[in-house]
This record gives structure tokens, C-alpha cells and sequence, in this order.
């Protein structure tokens, strides 16, 4: 059991979102499924015998999932960063996460249920730090004017 598990609040859609995540991220490598679902009560403030939390996995990552109501709607505050070992992946992951949502700019996105994404190259901290200072600069240059990162793009800067 790891010892922190974020929380992400949704409002009525966390059953919805955990499965959605789940069949995208379920031929990762690690184990991606639903673990436990729970229910409101009589006695708890949603209406009984709806869904009140959803205990998921993704790629080895545990969440829950919890359909608290509008009052706190997500922000890129916090956002869900995924390396990416090729333009495969970073091409997959964008579209299934994307649909229904919304693209940002420099490899974030927000998908169809408010959560903000970072869709990373695994290879972009390495060309971010490279020793040349102005290859470096340039690759920072070009990440800026992109939405969905591209690393041959990244790596001819």
C-alpha cells in the first residue's frame, strides 16, 4: 500500500473518469484498474446509493476519485505529468486525453473532465539541461511555441 494516495474531486463523474483513465492507461506497464468502488448513504450528504468514491489505479499509481459536488472544480494548480518513452506515446496518450477537452500549450492539456495533464517526453529534461547553455535555450524556445511536444522538433532545436 503506498503511503500517499491523491484525491482528485469530481463532481458525479468519478466512476466515469477512473474507468475512462483505466482504458487508456491499461496497457501501460504496472497495473491499471478499478479497486473499490463506495456509496453515499441515508445518512451522508449525496443522494443514496450513488457513487461517493472510486478507488482506482493507474500504471502502479493509486487515486481516489471523489464525487464531492461543483464546489471545487479542478485547476492546473496541480496537474498529472506523464513520461513519455517516444512520440508514440506522447501522440496516444495526447489524443485519448485530450478528446473531449481541452489543449494546452508546452505538452499540457486539460481532458473532458477538468484534469490538467503534462504529456513529457522522457528525453525533455535532458535536452532542457544540456551543457551547451544555448541548445538548451533554443530547445526551451521551441517547447514555448508547441501544444502537443514534439521530440524530433525538440531535439532539432
Amino acid at each position: 500500500m503506498q503511503k500517499i494516495t491523491p484525491c482528485l474531486w469530481y463532481d458525479g463523474q468519478a466512476k466515469e473518469a477512473a474507468e475512462h483513465y483505466v482504458g487508456i492507461f491499461g496497457g501501460e506497464a504496472g497495473d491499471s484498474r478499478v479497486l473499490d468502488i463506495t456509496y453515499y448513504g441515508e445518512e451522508a450528504p449525496g443522494r443514496t446509493g450513488s457513487v461517493l468514491t472510486v478507488a482506482f489505479r493507474l500504471a502502479g499509481q493509486e487515486y481516489l476519485g471523489l464525487n464531492g459536488g461543483p464546489q471545487f472544480p479542478f485547476t492546473e494548480a496541480i496537474s498529472l505529468s506523464v513520461d513519455c518513452a517516444d512520440q508514440a506515446e506522447v501522440d496516444r496518450l495526447w489524443a485519448a486525453l485530450s478528446e473531449g477537452g481541452e489543449e494546452g500549450r508546452c505538452g499540457w492539456l486539460k481532458d473532458r473532465f477538468g484534469v490538467s495533464w503534462q504529456i513529457v517526453p522522457e528525453e525533455l529534461p535532458r535536452l532542457l539541461a544540456d551543457p551547451d547553455a544555448a541548445k538548451a535555450e533554443r530547445t526551451m524556445k521551441a517547447m514555448l511555441g508547441m501544444a502537443k511536444l514534439d521530440i524530433q522538433a525538440l531535439r532539432d532545436a
